[in-house]
């Protein structure tokens, strides 16, 4: 048998084998639930949503309790000089005492708001959106409770709030967390980063 120029005496390898273009190469495979990919991401910024959105009800709600133990309404209480105070009132309104009288209706808007990020975050590819939809979602529930479980009846609950600043309405952990939010949210959209965590192509 004659040797092909170039080829080596003792090659083992076939020559069949050698340069095969009908030989398959092996597919890469994602590996599940990794980072990169859409359902492992969803997953993680889910995670995040909910545990943001369980500190701060647990926060707002330990404060409160706090605060209706301690503090006797109609006596404020100095905590940094006039820049921040504790001062104990009921609120029948919105966040930072707006919207007084219209209980009920604030109850369903805020019911309806909190179900809406629960069924948004399932889309969530974000970090800045995850906070900020736990700092809503938390900010939200927690004046929901009140609404729904405290005195004079319920969904016409009144919502405790304690903290007071200089030319501030009185307010209260959950407003600040869904006041955080909104500016969060805010931030997120001039960025032009969507709920999806993809950027927004600019022009």
């Amino acid at each position: 048998m004659q040797r092909t120029p170039g080829t080596p005496l003792n090659d083992p390898t076939p020559s069949h084998q050698v340069g095969d273009p009908d030989t398959p190469e092996p597919a890469d495979e994602p590996s599940a639930g990794s980072p990169s990919s859409p359902g492992g991401r969803s997953w993680k910024w889910t995670v995040v949503f909910g545990s943001v959105g369980l500190v701060v009800l647990f926060l707002d709600q330990l404060t409160k309790a706090l605060a209706l133990a301690h503090l006797t309404p109609g006596e404020p209480v100095n905590v940094i000089g006039s820049l921040l105070k504790f001062n104990l009132i009921r609120n029948s309104g919105a966040a930072f005492s707006l919207g007084s009288g219209y209980t009920p209706y604030i109850s369903v808007i805020q019911i309806t708001v909190a179900l809406g990020v629960i069924y948004l975050s399932r889309k969530l590819g974000s970090a800045g959106w995850a906070v900020a939809f736990g700092l809503l979602f938390g900010g939200a529930v927690g004046n929901i409770l009140d609404r729904i479980f405290r005195e004079p009846s319920p969904f016409h609950g009144h919502v405790v709030d304690f903290l007071q600043t200089p030319h501030w309405a009185i307010f209260n952990v959950a407003d600040m967390a869904v006041t955080s939010a909104a500016v969060l949210l805010v931030i997120q959209t001039l960025r032009g980063i969507r709920l999806d965590g993809t950027r927004e192509q600019r022009k």
